[in-house]
């Protein structure tokens, strides 16, 4: 029989993107409600924030509470206030809505580029709004794509002005 050993059943974390990158370092004692982290590898945004001093030996402890800013899940960390962790570099682009090709929206930045790589939103209330707007051709649509940590989601959509 083959033997497995331990360090054969390892994760290989060269394997996958750690999307540093994309992140900016961050002290846990200095994370603010309001702003972005990095919890259990997805982007949120910090809802909560409690610090605790423990006794004579052993650092402040961090409790931060963020949520999921492309899924909206509730997320929770907690961890000495001297470590590192990472704050996501979050974009937000606006984009012209040109149609639908089946799953994928057809957008147009503001130099005239074209782009079909992006799936309509999971949210049902969006994803109608953005149907309804792809039939309409009176107005012009323009829908907000939030990107952090190599994800990119449509979060909106509104009525160009003219």
């Amino acid at each position: 029989p083959e033997e497995i050993r331990m360090s054969d059943a390892e994760d290989d974390y060269d394997a996958a993107d750690s999307g540093a990158a994309d992140c900016t370092p961050i002290e846990a004692g200095s994370v603010r409600k309001g702003g972005f982290l990095v919890i259990k590898g997805r982007p949120c945004k910090v809802v909560d924030v409690t610090k605790a001093k423990v006794g004579k030996h052993g650092a402040a402890k961090c409790h931060m509470i963020g949520v999921d800013i492309f899924t909206s899940k509730k997320l929770e960390m907690v961890c000495p206030a001297s470590a590192g962790l990472g704050q996501p570099n979050v974009g937000r682009d606006e984009y012209q809505l040109c149609g639908l090709e089946e799953e994928f929206m057809s957008l147009m930045d503001k130099n005239s580029n074209i782009r079909d790589d992006l799936k309509l939103p999971e949210d049902a209330a969006l994803r109608a709004k953005i149907e309804e707007a792809a039939e309409d051709d009176s107005k012009e649509y323009l829908i907000t794509i939030l990107t952090a940590l190599g994800h990119e989601q449509a979060i909106d959509m509104k009525t160009a002005l003219a």
